[in-house]
């Protein structure tokens, strides 16, 4: 009976991990995105964005995270999971 209990534990471990390494994983990608698409957008910073800047760093983060998406999916493909 002890190895049902011990399989869920571990489970529910792995789970936690996961967890955290999805968070770590999403920390990580947003501060990618500020840092680039800062230094490529904001020439130079102020108390507000300009409407360009505004501009500017919506594109680039849309097109960091399209990047990012297509990226995973050609990982995905090339390990046969999807």
């Amino acid at each position: 009976m002890e190895s049902g209990s011990s399989s869920a534990s571990d489970e529910q471990i792995m789970g936690a991990i996961k967890a955290q390494l999805d968070a770590a994983m999403f920390q990580e990608f947003f501060n990618g995105v500020r840092d680039k698409c800062f230094e490529k957008c904001v020439t130079k910073p102020g108390s507000s964005l300009s409407s360009s800047e505004q501009t500017c760093l919506q594109r680039c983060c849309d097109r960091y995270q399209e990047v990012t998406a297509i990226t995973e999916q050609a990982i995905l493909k090339m390990s046969g999971l999807k």
